[in-house]
């Protein structure tokens, strides 16, 4: 078995085993198990990074087996400078939600870590296939673990959350099923995506093509207008979902931009890409004044998601390297900083049971551990030079402003709502005197909350002051993909 089986069905299977074991009696050793299986899983990615050979856009550590040979569907596997990073992001994440809800989740807790570490498994497949139809699968399969984890685990209004997520995320696949399909008989049976983008298309062909992706990747990301299940979902759902969904599953979507819309449809990318500069420019600017007139804490941070993964989109369809490899890096960074940002507002909910901004205020005077990882993660929020929230949305605005200096402009506005609605929550939430008698009751993070801090504390510092080892990677892969857009397949 390669070493991208592994990173797939590793965590799989111990998600797996969880769900043999049983229901909260076993408890402790469920949450051990879950831990060794996660670790394990990250473990069996690194190779990925240690054997990863720079300064080449061929797909490494490639598997290919027939899988169902009367379509020509093949289990083909391999990874490049844009999937490796995503992969190695996926595994680390489950580690950091399998610890976060090592006290929190009490009932069903081998439900609850099997679900995140098979869905592990699944998003890994997706950033590693490179057969269509697989990709498919993957991509689908995800709903199924995350759809019970909002449904069974989350708030008060959790079926309806679970449901609208559900629903947008389904009906937008199903175009994409259709263009796949339409894919296949025009490569004369070949589910093979090396194959489809060397396929001459015409440009009506194209342009169908393009929104049938579109369909499917948009409500993943998600762009505006398509990007209202987000804030009912992230409400809903608990905190290790909300971490997930908004570190990894916004990422399945925008993935997919890269692997399918750019390189199979050039024409029909660049024919659109003002609408989809656009509708990223509205995610980045309107959704931001959006947030800052929010009262639920989680509900203000997924709308910054929807302004965050903007610059994702807008960094795509600019066409040059600098705004390709920053919007990849915008997407590994809004990963690191969005998971933090969703698990101190669960740190908070675990003491207080409440999200309102409101309830709270002047946390800092008895959480002065926690107030200091917060500022961190919130000044990463706003993009703070030095943290990893800055360094992809600053490539994004450099690449727009060479393209069209107006569109760059507008981009970098939302640096000024991006401070203004982040730094607004956190003088309420922590600044002051404390806002009522529950506030001053409240405890310190302890050692296991401090270590998940201290993580990706490190992490965002990290990738904020050293980005060079994340964009040697891609470097290659997005200057290969760049001759992709730039070849006009118009038969």
């Amino acid at each position: 078995m390669g070493l991208l089986s592994l990173a797939i069905w590793t965590p799989v299977l111990f998600g797996v085993a969880l769900l043999a074991l049983g229901r909260d009696s076993n408890a402790k050793a469920v949450r051990w198990v879950a831990l060794i299986g996660a670790l394990v899983s990250l473990g069996v990615t690194l190779p990925l990074y240690g054997g990863f050979e720079l300064g080449t856009a061929a797909m490494q550590f490639v598997e290919k087996y027939t899988w169902i040979e009367q379509f020509s569907i093949h289990y083909h596997l391999g990874v490049d400078g844009i999937s490796l990073w995503l992969i190695l992001l996926t595994a680390f994440i489950t580690v950091i939600v399998v610890i976060a809800g090592w006290e929190v989740i009490t009932e069903r807790v081998n439900q609850y870590m099997g679900a995140f570490l098979i869905l592990s498994g699944l998003m890994i497949g997706v950033f590693s296939a490179l057969d269509a139809m697989l990709f498919y699968v993957f991509f689908e399969a995800t709903l199924i673990p995350m759809y019970l984890i909002i449904g069974i685990w989350g708030g008060s209004n959790k079926i309806y959350a679970a449901f609208k997520f559900f629903l947008y995320t389904l009906m937008g696949s199903l175009l994409m099923l259709v263009a796949l399909i339409y894919l296949y008989t025009q490569s004369g049976g070949s589910f093979d995506l090396a194959t489809w983008h060397k396929l001459p298309l015409g440009a009506s062909a194209q342009t169908y093509l393009f929104f049938a992706f579109f369909a499917a990747f948009a409500v993943k990301v998600p762009m505006w207008p398509v990007h209202t299940w987000l804030p009912d979902v992230h409400v809903e759902a608990p905190t290790g979902g909300s971490a997930v969904l908004a570190a990894i599953m916004l990422k399945l979507g925008a993935y997919g931009f890269l692997r399918f819309s750019l390189p199979i449809l050039p024409d029909a990318s660049h024919e659109w890409a003002w609408l989809m500069i656009a509708l990223s420019l509205v995610a980045v600017i309107y959704v931001g004044l959006v947030a800052m007139v929010q009262t639920d804490m989680k509900k203000l941070v997924a709308y910054s998601s929807v302004a965050h993964m903007g610059f994702v989109t807008l960094g795509f369809f600019v066409f040059s390297d600098l705004g390709m490899a920053g919007g990849i890096v915008q997407m590994i960074s809004h990963g690191f900083v969005s998971a933090a940002m969703f698990l101190a507002i669960g740190v908070l909910y675990d003491r207080m049971h409440s999200r309102n901004i409101a309830d709270y205020g002047g946390v800092v005077n008895v959480m002065p551990k926690f107030a200091a990882f917060a500022l961190l993660f919130t000044m990463a929020n706003a993009g703070l030079p030095g943290t990893a929230g800055f360094v992809g949305e600053w490539m994004v605005i450099i690449a727009a402003v060479k393209a069209n200096f107006w569109i760059g402009a507008a981009a970098a506005s939302a640096l000024i709502f991006g401070a203004a609605y982040s730094l607004w929550m956190f003088k309420r939430v922590y600044l002051g005197a404390p806002g009522n008698d529950h506030v001053k009751e409240l405890t310190d993070i302890g050692k296991r909350e401090f270590l998940i801090m201290a993580v990706l504390a490190i992490a965002v510092l990290y990738m904020g002051v050293y980005p060079k080892p994340f964009t040697d990677v891609m470097d290659a892969s997005v200057a290969d993909l760049l001759r992709h857009v730039a070849i006009s397949k118009l038969n």
